[in-house]
């Protein structure tokens, strides 16, 4: 006998599982806070820093 569908694959006209299930629901607002940290600023602190270590690498050794 041949499978027809993929362990895990959502039938045609059944919910997803991030609205039905508990696991599904957890995924869901973790992506969504991830993509919210994802689209937050640099710290302007953290910009100098790393513009700090680039001067440093550029520099000469003695």
């Amino acid at each position: 006998m041949k499978k027809s569908s993929k362990k895990g694959a959502v039938p045609a006209g059944v919910a997803p599982a991030e609205t039905t299930q508990p696991h599904g629901q957890i995924a869901s607002k973790l992506k969504a806070l991830y993509q919210a940290v994802e689209n937050e600023p640099v710290p302007q602190h953290f910009l100098d820093l790393l513009h700090r270590l680039d001067e440093a690498e550029e520099r000469p050794r003695e």
